[in-house]
């Protein structure tokens, strides 16, 4: 349905449309011609002209028509969205639903910020945070090219000084100090880091806007008489393929024939980067066998959804001609017809991979997932690291005034019908993240399980590999927690690919 389309920040045309404006603000009247428009015959609430309300209102007509869980949810008067006091709130409560099962994790509303990363451009310090003991707190990535990346900072160093406080620690006051700083509103943030030599750096960070790289890094090794590659890959952005094109280019010129793609705090991203990555690791055999198929709500494979027609866009044709179309032109079936089923075909060069290593913890979710189950069925796969996010389903934006909504609306299948992992991928070999150390050193605990791996067949059973640190180790349950407060990577499945129409 959806193949190889543009970026969302320029996706959307510029005319900005609130659907309550014309179907959830008419009393009903049976001779109202559009009482009966997003399935709703019986709209009760009176007219207004509030762009809050009627915010609110478009949030529940278009998850009743698009939402993934949308089999059994109440009619507009039962829920009544204007009850609730803010749009968030209105999410949770979609959340919440029966008919979600509990499964909905997902669900949220932005000011475009995301489609903006998806694009490959941010707006932050440029890096993120782990502890790896109680009072130990780590830089676990930086961007290049970031604010961050330009004082030098590197992953593994030790923050010992934030914004003027060395009381660093894993209490809830201090989490939230922490989360304050670096992820909140502040433009600036001043840090002490404590580098591998020994030696201290004062940094002063400033927020800016800069082009997402997400490959962090890349290395291929040598294990006897095997070359292994190593790629480390933070977010499936739409801008991000020639980069990958280019890393897969050195693989096969180095003669990798085993490769250790790290994803470990990929939270997803692009369908459509997700697809050109399984190609470019997939063999060459599978070219025109199924990948995956994407399952759309049975209200939008009917062609039911009718409230998708206030979604508008510019898409030209053949002929050269640029013409409005909306989302609601698109034909929603799980067929190849209708590009809802994917079919392999090769990328690039680098053939004869035996066996993939996927490192992942918690973090990794969506396309990161997606990524993993197109290749399961075609190729050795082996998980290292925590059991993943847990999220088979997507969706695309829905724009709503100044607001991008993202509510799940499909679920991908691999060729052999598997997907529905919403309780998150097992690992083969179950580590804790080692953030004390930088990416590509051979000792990093995950790394070096794959490492192993190929050398000799299996993983290394020593016990102490599942520890983060000899002193004050994180329990499985505070890591866990950690990761829920310290985790702000966005975690999605976005549809990115090009239109066909019905």
């Amino acid at each position: 349905m959806l193949r190889k389309f543009i970026s969302q920040n320029t996706f959307w045309c510029a005319l900005i449309i609130l659907v309550a404006f014309t179907t959830s603000c008419k009393k009903s009247n049976n001779n109202n011609p559009d009482a009966n428009i997003g399935g709703e015959s019986n709209l009760l609430q009176t007219p207004t002209n509030d762009r809050a309300l009627l915010t609110k209102d478009s949030i529940f007509l278009y998850a009743k028509q698009t939402y993934f869980w949308n089999a059994g949810m109440p009619n507009y008067d039962t829920f009544n969205p204007r009850q609730y006091n803010s749009n968030n709130a209105i999410i949770a409560a979609l959340k919440a639903l029966p008919s979600t099962g509990g499964k909905d994790k997902y669900s949220f509303i932005d000011d475009g910020t995301v489609a903006g990363e998806l694009g490959g451009v941010a707006g932050d310090f440029g890096f993120s945070v782990f502890f790896a003991s109680t009072n130990d707190l780590r830089i676990k990535y930086v961007y290049a090219g970031s604010p961050a990346g330009v004082q030098g900072l590197k992953r593994g160093y030790q923050i010992t000084k934030i914004n003027g406080s060395t009381d660093i620690n894993t209490t809830d006051a201090r989490i939230d100090y922490i989360v304050n700083a670096i992820f909140g509103t502040n433009p600036t943030v001043t840090m002490t880091v404590l580098k591998p030599d020994g030696t201290s750096q004062d940094v002063t960070i400033t927020k800016a806007s800069y082009n997402i790289n997400p490959i962090l890094f890349t290395k291929t090794y040598t294990i006897g008489v095997k070359k292994v590659g190593y790629i480390v890959f933070n977010s499936f952005t739409t801008n991000s393929v020639a980069l990958l094109d280019a890393a897969f280019a050195q693989f096969a010129t180095d003669g990798v024939n085993e490769l250790v793609v790290d994803l470990r705090y990929n939270g997803g991203g692009s369908v459509a980067t997700s697809e050109a990555f399984t190609n470019l690791i997939a063999p060459a055999s599978q070219n025109g066998k199924v990948m995956n198929t994407t399952y759309w709500t049975k209200t939008m494979q009917d062609g039911a959804a009718t409230i998708l027609q206030n979604q508008k866009f510019y898409q030209t044709g053949s002929d050269g001609v640029k013409r409005m179309f909306s989302m609601f032109d698109l034909d929603y079936k799980p067929t190849r017809a209708a590009f809802n089923q994917e079919v392999f075909a090769k990328r690039g060069s680098l053939n004869g991979l035996t066996r993939v290593y996927f490192i992942v913890t918690s973090g990794t979710a969506s396309a990161s997932e997606l990524l993993i189950n197109n290749l399961k069925p075609v190729i050795d796969v082996k998980l290292i690291g925590k059991k993943t996010y847990g999220k088979p389903v997507g969706f695309f934006s829905i724009r709503i005034d100044k607001n991008d909504l993202y509510i799940p609306q499909f679920e991908t299948k691999n060729q052999l019908d598997q997907g529905g992992y919403f309780d998150g991928m097992a690992v083969d070999k179950d580590i804790f993240d080692d953030v004390t150390k930088d990416f590509g050193d051979p000792t990093e605990k995950l790394l070096a399980q794959a490492l192993y791996y190929s050398a000799n067949g299996s993983f290394s059973s020593l016990i102490k590999d599942n520890t983060i640190s000899s002193t004050s180790p994180l329990s499985k349950t505070q890591v866990g927690d950690l990761s829920g407060k310290l985790d702000h990577e966005f975690k999605g499945m976005v549809e990115t690919r090009k239109l066909n129409f019905k």
